[in-house]
Formats: structure tokens, C-alpha cells, sequence
């Protein structure tokens, strides 16, 4: 096409300067060269429309290929962290069939030490339950006992007796009036009575032993045969353990005597009826020492 137009120009030239090619003919020639004008720029258009389409698609695969080859980056990571996974489970699997075999070792251990321990808690709780039903018999015998005394007791006056329960224990308290002269350590007669009333009961009740303790107030006192209170709580304490032994047929393997002096008080010391609350002796009725410490001992 582009021969064509070069050959029409070179007519044209050619009939322009001889003036021998007729109007008609110049025309026709005229439109020709325009038509193959149009037809070649047509032709350029459609060539350019076609290299832009190759270039946006050049564009569109260069894309392609650079996501392709990022893919496959990314897939080849993605093994090598697949590969590395699969290594550490196998490991791990190892460790772990090492571990159970381990495990079924400590089991059969285990599942021994915890039926020891199972019977070590059935012989405890047996252990517990005997201790509560003993404590509880105690309990019931304690009650009897203080029922039994405080209905011997009815006719003394209660500001010179007190029987109660204390810590698990029968406290007899029996005021200093009642069973002394001031500062002596002989037995009166109203208190021997006394005495006798309390020695038939503890007699019914062998299964508990006898603490004799003596008190006083603060008040100082010193004699040829009492140095100081300590002295004065003691004896008045085995004055009475005598008197339940040699007159009231109380067996003296059960008892004991003691003196606390002026330092366990019930008042203060500071008026004369604090004072006269704080000399006393106290009977103290409580399970025999040996069935005690048996009771407590585990088996």
C-alpha cells in the first residue's frame, strides 16, 4: 500500500508539470491518494490500538510471573517449614513413647503408693471415730459425775463448793473456809464431811485418777513451819490427799497433790472477796494418764 502511494505521488508530479493529465483524471487521482491516506491511517490506528494491547498484556504477564515466582517462593518456604514441623512432631513422638513408657513404670508405683495411702486413711478414720466415741463417753461420764456430786453436794453452801467441767476435765473447787482455819493446814470437821460425800463417788468411778491442787491469795505468810504461800498451797494439798486416803478409803496410786500458790487466780487480789475466791483447793477428777496417752497414740 505505501508502493502505491509513492507511485501515485510520482504520477501526480509527473502530470503536474507536463499539464498533459486531464481534470478528470487529476481528480480521480486525487481521491485515490486521499482514500489510501485514510485507509493507511486507519491501518496505523489499528496498529497502535494492536501494540497496546500487547503491551498492557506484556505488562499483565510480567505481573503474573513476578506473583508466580513469589508463589513459589512462599510454596518452597512453606515445605521447608512443613519439613521442619514434620521433624519435630517425630521427635517429639519419641520423647513422647520414651515419657509413657516412663509413666507406666511410675503408674503401677503410683497406683501402690496410693493404695497405702488409702489404708493408711481407713485406719485413721477408725483411729478418729474410736477417739470420738471415747471422747464422747467421757463426755457422758463427766456429765454423770458432776450430776452425781452436785446432788451430794445440794445441802453445802454454794458459795463454799463449785463443781463443774472445765476443759474436758470435773473440777471440784472447795473454798478455803470450808476446809482450813486461817493460815493452817489442818482439816476441819465440817470438811471431812464434805470430803466423805466427794470419796463415794469418786470410789464408784475407778477409770479416773485425782489431781489435789491448793491455792491462796497473795498475802504473804511465814512460820516456823510454813516458809511462804508455796509452802501453804502444798501442804493444804496433801493435807486433803491424806484425809481422802487414810479416812475415805480412796486409793492413793490415783491421787496427787500439788500447790500452785497465789498464781493461778479466779479474782483479784485486790479486795477481800477477790482474795477469799482465790484460796481454795480444787479437786480435779480426769481420765487415768496411761488410758490417756493410750487413746492418743495412733495405732
Amino acid at each position: 500500500m505505501k508502493t502505491n502511494l509513492l507511485l501515485c505521488l510520482v504520477l501526480v508530479i509527473g502530470l503536474s508539470m507536463t499539464s498533459c493529465v486531464s481534470k478528470k483524471k487529476y481528480t480521480a487521482l486525487q481521491d485515490q491518494l486521499e482514500q489510501e491516506k485514510k485507509d493507511c491511517e486507519q491501518e496505523i490506528a489499528a496498529l497502535l490500538a494492536q501494540k497496546e494491547d500487547v503491551d498492557r498484556r506484556l505488562i499483565e504477564l510480567n505481573s503474573q510471573l513476578s506473583e508466580s515466582k513469589s508463589q513459589a517462593s512462599n510454596s518452597q518456604s512453606r515445605v521447608k517449614e512443613l519439613q521442619d514441623e514434620i521433624d519435630y512432631l517425630k521427635r517429639t513422638n519419641t520423647n513422647l513413647l520414651g515419657r509413657l513408657e516412663e509413666l507406666s513404670v511410675l503408674s503401677r508405683t503410683g497406683a501402690e503408693s496410693i493404695k497405702k495411702s488409702l489404708n493408711a486413711l481407713d485406719r485413721q478414720g477408725k483411729y478418729i471415730q474410736d477417739l470420738n466415741t471415747t471422747m464422747r463417753r467421757k463426755d457422758s461420764l463427766n456429765l454423770v459425775l458432776v450430776q452425781k456430786l452436785k446432788r451430794s453436794l445440794s445441802d453445802v453452801n454454794d458459795d463454799d463448793v463449785n463443781v463443774e467441767v472445765k476443759k474436758g476435765v470435773v473440777f471440784i473447787s472447795l473454798s478455803d473456809k470450808l476446809l482450813f482455819r486461817s493460815g493452817s493446814t489442818a482439816i476441819t470437821s465440817e470438811a471431812n464431811s464434805v470430803l466423805a460425800k466427794i470419796a463415794k463417788i469418786v470410789n464408784d468411778h475407778n477409770d479416773f485418777d485425782i489431781l489435789v491442787e491448793g491455792h491462796t491469795d497473795n498475802v504473804p505468810i511465814a512460820t516456823s513451819c510454813i516458809k511462804d504461800n508455796w509452802d501453804l498451797s502444798v501442804l493444804r494439798a496433801t493435807s486433803i490427799v491424806r484425809a481422802l486416803q487414810t479416812e475415805h478409803d480412796v486409793n492413793p496410786k490415783r491421787m496427787t497433790a500439788g500447790g500452785r500458790s497465789e498464781y493461778i487466780e479466779k479474782a483479784s487480789n485486790g479486795s477481800s472477796d477477790g482474795r477469799a475466791l482465790n484460796r481454795r483447793t480444787e479437786i480435779i477428777v480426769l481420765p487415768k494418764l496411761d488410758q490417756y496417752f493410750s487413746l492418743m497414740a495412733p495405732e
